[in-house]
């Protein structure tokens, strides 16, 4: 790794300004996530880091419509507070699954939403095939060992690697919209907007252009009467990325789903609304024959690889699981 510069801004504006003005330049928050992918990994090579830290990004607010987080608190502070804890159900199970007390404690919740694949074959820069790393270059996880932590959904020839946050998974199934701040002013952008589909350009993986700086993340509150909650289908019970992971928030009346917010994790380059099984879902009886209808549907058509080949059942079977469980026994 080469030397970089290491500045500490004042202001938002100063810290877009002192990124956007150079091609290679970074934010730094939490670390979590960057700082292996630079000092162990050498991927990237930043000339000049930005730490973000000390900006006024921080805390947890609501107008009882919709909760604001800033971007730089942390998944533990988002975890503990009390309406989270209320209203957003899904969202915390989803952060406390998520990493460890010591990782929450420092993992910051814009962080998190641009954390960067685990894929083994991106974070090893002696495999030239990786379209993330070298456009065009090919996708080595097609063919290599280990695919069984790759996605199934918006994957392609080009790229198989997985989104790995726990925590976008029930925002993109609330309607999350992210607060941006560019050279141009400030813009929001719908979570289910932010990321982008692999495509022919694995390397470019959300809307955010160079200088960008997420300040906020708005998350809406359901109505109380929502069913919801977040299911993790793991290797383990210990801290460890998703299989396949469902949140889901769900309003039954009359033994009749009237509305379904579907997000899946652990099967897609991106964190996944399932579109598809929300309109299956929508209007039909909460039974498992409609569940697994529903999970026929948003899985129709996956891509998979050899090592990927299990996840498209496994991932209809969370979603049944995960929609009885929160569902329950019907009044």
């Amino acid at each position: 790794m080469r030397e970089f510069e290491y500045l500490r801004p004042e202001d938002v504006g100063a810290a877009v300004t002192l990124v956007s003005e150079r091609p290679t330049a970074q934010y730094l928050a939490g670390g979590t996530t960057q700082v292996d992918l630079m000092l162990k990994d050498g991927i990237l090579d930043p000339d000049r880091v930005v730490d973000i830290t000390r900006l006024p990004l921080r805390g947890v607010t609501t107008d009882g419509r919709a909760l604001r987080v800033g971007a730089l608190t942390t998944m533990e502070e988002m975890a503990a507070d009390p309406t989270v804890a209320v209203r957003l159900p899904l969202v915390r199970t989803a952060l406390l699954a998520g990493a460890s007390t010591q990782l929450r404690n420092m993992a910051t919740i814009g962080g998190n939403l641009l954390q960067r694949t685990r894929c083994r074959y991106f974070r090893d820069p002696t495999v030239p095939e990786c379209n993330k790393r070298h456009p065009s270059s090919g996708c080595a996880a097609i063919t290599g060992a280990g695919a069984r932590m790759h996605a199934v959904l918006g994957a392609s020839e080009s790229c198989i690697a997985l989104h790995a946050s726990d925590l976008c998974v029930p925002l993109v199934a609330l309607d999350a919209v992210v607060h941006i701040r560019g050279t141009d002013g400030e813009r929001k952008v719908p979570l289910t907007d932010f990321y982008l589909l692999p495509g022919e350009r694995p390397d470019v993986e959300t809307v955010l252009r160079h200088g960008d700086l997420i300040t906020a993340v708005e998350v809406p509150l359901p109505p109380e009467a929502v069913r919801s909650g977040y299911l993790k289908v793991r290797d383990r019970a210990s801290y460890e990325f998703a299989l396949v992971s469902v949140a889901a928030a769900v309003t039954v009346a009359d033994g009749t789903v009237t509305e379904a917010r579907i997000g899946l994790g652990g099967v897609g380059t991106i964190p996944w609304r399932a579109r598809a099984a929300e309109r299956v879902l929508t209007g039909a009886p909460a039974t498992p024959e409609t569940y697994r209808a529903a999970a026929e549907a948003e899985l129709r058509d996956a891509f998979t690889v050899p090592g990927t080949a299990f996840k498209p059942e496994l991932a209809r079977r969370t979603v049944v699981r995960a929609l009885t469980d929160i569902v329950g026994d019907l009044p």
